[in-house]
């Protein structure tokens, strides 16, 4: 196993070369060249379908490069943490000293995890060099002409399918979007009334060398995934001529996953980060195209809640990351557990097993899981879990549901209510089912939506 000290001493640069560009009428291609000196070189790329009517050459079209070159801006993290070389020069485009900034900023938040995995005491100042020699971008800056129609990513999960069923009462035309199709992806646009004309689907490919480099010791870990969905999405809608991009990002996602400090798995599901791609589309690229999520005000309780109605998706959504090959619930991780307990208040427990096709509750080799989510520990899981509060809250509500009914509680439920936190978190259903959250940057209309949707029309002060 490389350590990290001996390899930002062994490799003390990084390069981001070049992009290169091949575009054909109904694709557009592009290729990253990144190197470390003396490790090696990596050429990731992306594929994206053009809209038919798309008619503007990418050659002179200033809007486009910045985009392009922006998403290799996060992609270049991927192939950097394998060495962290401490200078980073950036030769494939222009960056300002407030993009300098900017860019650093997302990288040491956005491997926040990374670095505490692997036990780097990373300082924000000092833990890379950022410099650029690039040339001044040229061409036109070419804005959409659209003045509606929403791009929405899907990943198979419950949120996604939340926001699917909300804006198909938008009136605006809609458009999925999913890097990498799978099947939970694609059965969840068909469950959504949707067809294959109304979904766009980005290739992404890793340089294996990359992959290759892991397994011989080089270092690894988390990087902020989705961040590369905001600017391969913001690419889709503009080739695409649409007007927002609505993600599925709740203000759960705004919690740290080691508790007292800014380590969150979610960096980039963060309103922060939400707030800070959008101030910069809106200052350097200008695209005229609003990045927002739709589920912003609500909590990971309230989309579950929202979630137990949607029927339809209920035997196809997925959100097990082991399991994601496979199209699985691996019924034995962290991220299935959450989804099994934030469900529990709102569906009945036969359902759930059903769904899940396990008990996770009943099963005692979960009980260290059920503790990260709990609060019981330090640390929450590293995935994309709820707030821990409204985890306790769940369980709580589900307990006395299950005691109304008579039902034996399975051991984990169970074993928690001779536990302190269980009568320190017994919560005020209303409050939770009413939370609300006014740090969003949904536009009025879908503001609207989302108050008759959630809030019965009325948003709570």
């Amino acid at each position: 196993m490389k350590t990290y000290e001996f390899c930002k001493k062994a490799y003390p640069d990084f390069f981001y070369k070049a992009y290169t560009v091949s575009e054909t009428r109904t694709e557009l291609k592009v290729t990253y060249h990144f190197e470390i000196p003396g490790l090696s070189v990596f050429e990731p790329s992306w594929s994206f379908p053009k809209s038919s009517s798309f008619s503007v050459e990418s050659a002179d079209n200033r809007t486009l490069h910045s985009m392009l070159f922006g998403l290799g801006m996060v992609e270049l993290v991927s192939y950097w943490k394998i060495a962290c070389p401490p200078r980073v020069t950036v030769f494939a485009g222009s960056l300002t000293r407030e993009q300098i900034l900017w860019w650093k900023d997302l990288y040491y938040l956005g491997l926040g995890e990374f670095f505490y995995t692997n036990g780097i005491h990373a300082d924000p100042e000092h833990f890379m060099e950022l410099i650029c020699e690039g040339p001044e971008p040229e061409g036109r800056i070419v804005p959409v002409s659209a003045k509606n129609g929403c791009l929405i990513p899907v990943g198979g999960g419950k949120d996604s399918a939340c926001t699917l069923e909300m804006l198909k009462k938008s009136g605006h035309p809609l458009k999925t979007y999913v890097i990498n199709p799978r099947g939970a992806t694609l059965k969840t646009i068909e469950a959504a009334g949707l067809t294959e004309e109304d979904s766009i689907h980005a290739g992404r490919t890793l340089d294996p060398r990359m992959l290759a480099l892991n397994k011989e010791g080089y270092l690894n870990g988390h990087t902020p995934f989705s961040a590369l969905v905001a600017f391969s999405s913001l690419i889709v809608a503009y080739l695409h001529d649409l007007r927002y991009v609505a993600l599925s990002n709740e203000s759960s996602a705004n919690e740290s996953t080691v508790a007292g400090s800014t380590v969150n798995h979610q960096y980039s599901k963060s309103f922060k980060f939400e707030l800070d791609f959008h101030n910069y589309e809106k200052k350097f690229i200008g695209s005229g195209i609003h990045y927002f999520s739709m589920l912003r005000p609500l909590s990971e309780f309230q989309i579950a809640g929202y979630f137990s109605g949607l029927t339809a998706y209920h035997d196809i959504f997925r959100s097990c990351n082991a399991g994601s090959k496979q199209d699985i619930w691996c019924g034995h991780c962290s991220k299935c557990l959450f989804v099994f307990l934030i469900l529990s208040p709102f569906l009945s427990h036969k359902r759930l097993v059903e769904i899940f096709g396990t008990d996770m509750t009943d099963d005692p080799d979960m009980k260290a899981d059920f503790e990260k989510l709990t609060g019981m520990q330090e640390e929450k899981p590293f995935e994309c879990v709820g707030s821990r509060s409204e985890v306790n809250a769940a369980i709580c509500l589900t307990i006395k549901r299950m005691q109304k009914n008579a039902e034996p509680l399975p051991f984990l439920l169970s074993w928690y209510m001779d536990q302190p936190v269980y009568a320190a978190s017994f919560p005020d259903r209303h409050a939770y089912e009413h939370y609300y959250d006014n740090a969003h940057l949904l536009p009025e209309e879908f503001l609207q939506l989302l108050s008759k949707e959630c809030y019965g029309g009325k948003l709570p002060c």
